[in-house]
């Protein structure tokens, strides 16, 4: 199946280009202010550009202000980009039922355009009949980049799930789930680097359209830095005006295109730290939250620790084998991280992971190693138990991680096997900074929960006594 997103893919890696050539035709950048003024000025940056750009992205006020000569000037402008460059429809729709389906029909029959930006706001019907054909894209405004955005963008939200969200990280999360049809993208900002972070964490997938370099202020390696997907790719790059008003367009667009494959190909990306907890459904999350405080497996109270510490919060993960209906949900939440995952093996880490690991392969149907905690000095010897070959990836699985340390020793017996770890897996994070340890030395950290997620949910379904929360919250950032 040929969908918006491969045509975009395609395009992208046959150019080599992450540049997205905005086609704004200002008033005072027309030679007269007509239909023919805005399709001459569109025509000769397109012939500037074309062989440099992933997309072209007309935004439709420019024409809607030049009445119905605009209308038509669009769509010859349209029909004139060559079939293969994808034209994403600059126009924040955002209604429901017959006036959206009307919408669509204007953008991708009348118009022509594989995709159009829309506001997502009204929920997931009035997104649907934009996406229901999968040659055919939308970019939902997610976290956009005009300097008020955070007045509504930024508010929390309360639901059933995992806390601390904001709303666009939720409407993020929406989007995972609707893009069904491989259709979806999104819009944030590239204004606001720590909100495209925070969305790039929460959908380690989708694309993102990202506006806002150049006139806006935008940090291009900063935007590339926090948008980017791990291959490189995922991120478009909207310029307009620092292309349009150039001397020499060509040479413009080339630059931009060149900085960004600079960045791309020469910057070593840091390790994302994936914070999962909005990655899991919000019925998921809240169902795990309640099935760990009623096994006993998260507790409140005084708890002496290994290290002699008195803790006001004791996570035992190792109750859930009472509970196989849990641990199964919980495997199936890792499953979530891992199908995005690639590698040959599971390793566990004895021992609390190795039920988890156990319930993972059953569902998954794959093999599962694990590094044995003092080597056998009798029958074979082996320092790590399962059936494997040299040069094999694992992904390691553990309950849970305060340091990265804890888990350098499981890991350096599994290397030491000559097995290749790139990635680790947890159910909880509870560390200060999702383990930098761990990517301090080249790993990757995934998790399904946060410990500082769980605790907003027990407190605000008062399900906790709220001193008790705050004396764990207190315990945890010392």
């Amino acid at each position: 199946m040929h969908t918006f997103i491969s045509k975009l893919e395609e395009r992208s890696e046959s150019v080599n280009s992450l540049l997205c050539v905005g086609l704004d035709p200002h008033p005072s950048d027309l030679n007269r202010f007509s239909g023919a003024g805005a399709k001459d000025f569109c025509l000769r940056l397109i012939d500037a550009t074309m062989e440099y750009v992933a997309a072209y992205k007309p935004n439709t006020a420019f024409f809607e202000a030049l009445g119905a000569e605009g209308f038509v000037a669009l769509k010859e402008i349209i029909d004139i980009v060559p079939k293969d460059i994808p034209i994403i429809l600059d126009a924040k729709r955002g209604d429901i039922a017959s006036t959206a389906q009307a919408y669509a029909k204007a953008a991708f029959e009348t118009l022509g355009s594989d995709a159009i930006t829309i506001n997502p706001y009204l929920g997931e019907d009035s997104v649907e009949p934009f996406v229901s054909d999968p040659a055919r894209g939308v970019f939902l405004l997610c976290k956009t980049s005009n300097p008020s955005a955070k007045d509504v963008q930024d508010l929390r939200i309360i639901t059933e799930g995992p806390g601390s969200l904001k709303l666009f990280e939720y409407i993020a999360m929406l989007a995972d789930t609707w893009n069904t049809n491989d259709n979806i993208g999104l819009v944030v900002g590239a204004t606001q680097p720590d909100s495209l972070a925070q969305v790039r964490n929460v959908t380690q997938n989708l694309w993102i359209l990202a506006p806002g370099i150049g006139s806006q202020g935008g940090d291009l390696n900063a935007a590339l830095t926090a948008g980017l997907r791990q291959d490189g790719m995922g991120l478009l790059i909207p310029v307009s005006r620092g292309i349009s008003r150039s001397p020499n367009r060509q040479q413009a667009a080339k630059e931009i295109r060149d900085r960004i494959n600079d960045f791309r190909f020469r910057e070593p990306r840091q390790t994302r730290v994936v914070r999962n907890s909005a990655l899991v459904s919000l019925n998921t999350f809240s169902s795990i939250a309640d099935g760990l405080l009623d096994a006993g497996c998260i507790k409140f109270g005084e708890f002496t620790l290994k290290s002699g510490l008195v803790s006001p919060i004791y996570i035992d993960l190792r109750r859930l084998v009472g509970f196989p209906a849990l641990l199964r949900q919980i495997g199936k939440a890792y499953i979530k991280i891992l199908e995005n995952l690639e590698f040959d093996h599971l390793a566990a880490l004895p021992y609390a992971a190795m039920p988890i690991t156990t319930s993972i392969c059953l569902d998954m149907n794959c093999s599962m190693v694990y590094p044995r905690k003092e080597a056998k000095s009798y029958g074979t010897k082996v320092q790590i138990e399962g059936i494997y070959k040299i040069g094999q990836k694992a992904v390691v699985i553990d309950d849970l991680i305060s340091t990265g340390s804890s888990k350098f020793e499981g890991i350096e017996k599994l290397e030491s096997g000559s097995l290749i770890v790139k990635d680790v897996v947890v159910l909880i994070d509870r560390s200060h900074d999702g383990g930098a340890e761990l990517r301090a030395r080249g790993y990757n950290l995934h998790s399904v929960m946060k410990i500082v997620d769980i605790l907003d949910y027990y407190e605000r379904n008062h399900l906790v006594d709220p001193s008790q929360i705050e004396k764990a919250r207190r315990f945890l950032e010392d």
